[in-house]
C-alpha cells in the first residue's frame, strides 16, 4: 500500500464517475484494453473487486465505493492545491472566483461584494452559469464560491458548506405612475397585467401559494426566468412585476419605479456556497466577518 499507483487510482476515479469503461477511456485518451488492465492492476494491488458488471454499465462495489471516497478527497486535495498556487493566496495578491447562478440579481452580487470591490490586493474572476456546472466547477475547486437562490445539501463525496447570507422581501413593484398608485393589493392583482418569474423560480411557487391562500386567480402576462430580463420589462413593459426589491433598488431610488406592496410570506433566500478547504482563503474569511 506504500506504493499505491495514483495514475492507476485517477483511471479508477474516472470510471468510477462516468459508469462507462468506453466514456471514461475517451476521456483520458487511452484505448479501453488499457483502461482496464490498469484498473485489473488496481484491484490486484488492493486484493479487492472494484466493479461489477450489469449489462454495459460498470457499477461500484462496497469496497468501490469505499475507495471512491478516497480518491475524491485525494484529487480535491490536489485541485485545492492548484488551486491556492493559482490564486495568489501565498503571494500579495488574493484571487477570489466567483460563480452565481445565471438568474441570480446582479445588484444583489455587487452588493455582496462592496466590501472589496476596488482593493489592490485583491482579484475577481466572476462567471455565471447553472447550478449543477457551478457545482461541478466548485468540487474540483475552480471556483472558491457560489452565490445561490437555492440551497445545496452536503453528501459523503461533496461535504458543501451552505450559508445563509441574506434574506429580501418580495414586492409588487410597477412604474411610478398615478394609475398604479389607484390599484389595491391584493384584491386587484387578479385585474393587473403582472410581470412574473419563471415557474421554477422558488419566488414563483411561493407567489402561488400566496394566492391559493388569498383565494386570487391570477394570468401572467409574461413569465421570466432571467432577473436582468424582469428588470428590464418592469421598467418598460407597463406592468406590476413581483419582484425582489434588490433587483430594482436603482429604478425605485431613481424614482422610475415604485413599490407598491410587500408580499407577505413571500421572500428570496440567498446562499454563499463554498467547497470543504484544508486551508481557508483568507478573502472570504474576511468577506464572512463583514457580512
Amino acid at each position: 500500500m506504500r506504493n499505491l499507483n495514483f495514475h492507476h487510482l485517477h483511471y479508477f476515479w474516472t470510471v468510477a464517475k462516468e459508469g462507462h469503461l468506453t466514456r471514461a477511456a475517451q476521456k483520458l485518451n487511452v484505448s479501453q484494453s488499457a483502461l482496464s488492465s490498469q484498473i485489473k492492476q488496481l484491484e490486484g494491488q488492493l486484493g479487492h473487486h472494484l466493479f461489477h458488471r450489469q449489462g454495459r454499465t460498470l457499477l461500484l462495489t462496497d469496497v468501490g465505493h469505499l475507495v471512491l471516497e478516497y480518491a475524491e478527497s485525494i484529487f480535491n486535495l490536489g485541485s485545492e492545491l492548484l488551486s491556492m498556487m493559482e490564486s495568489g493566496e501565498h503571494q500579495h495578491v488574493q484571487q477570489l472566483r466567483i460563480g452565481a447562478v445565471a438568474t441570480l440579481s446582479r445588484n444583489f452580487q455587487e452588493n455582496f461584494l462592496h466590501p472589496i470591490l476596488g482593493q489592490d490586493n485583491v482579484k475577481l474572476a466572476l462567471c455565471s452559469s447553472n447550478f449543477d456546472d457551478l457545482l461541478e466547477q466548485l468540487r474540483v475547486h475552480k471556483l472558491d464560491l457560489i452565490l445561490s437562490n437555492r440551497p445545496v445539501a452536503s453528501d459523503s463525496t461533496t461535504p458543501w458548506r451552505c450559508k445563509l447570507i441574506a434574506q429580501q422581501g418580495v414586492c409588487l413593484v410597477g412604474p411610478n405612475m398615478p394609475e398604479f398608485e389607484a390599484l389595491r393589493f391584493p384584491q386587484d392583482l387578479m385585474h393587473t397585467k403582472l410581470l412574473l418569474p419563471g415557474p421554477d423560480s422558488e419566488i414563483r411557487t411561493q407567489f402561488d401559494l400566496y394566492c391559493e391562500q388569498h383565494g386570487l386567480s391570477v394570468t401572467p402576462y409574461a413569465e421570466v426566468d432571467d432577473m436582468a430580463m424582469l428588470r428590464l420589462l418592469t421598467r418598460d413593459a407597463g406592468a406590476v412585476a413581483v419582484i425582489p426589491e434588490v433587483v430594482v433598488q436603482d429604478e425605485i431610488q431613481a424614482g422610475t419605479l415604485k413599490s407598491y406592496a410587500t408580499l407577505d410570506s413571500v421572500i428570496e433566500s440567498f446562499y454563499a456556497i463554498t467547497a470543504k478547504r484544508h486551508v481557508e482563503l483568507p478573502i472570504l474569511k474576511k468577506l464572512f466577518k463583514i457580512l
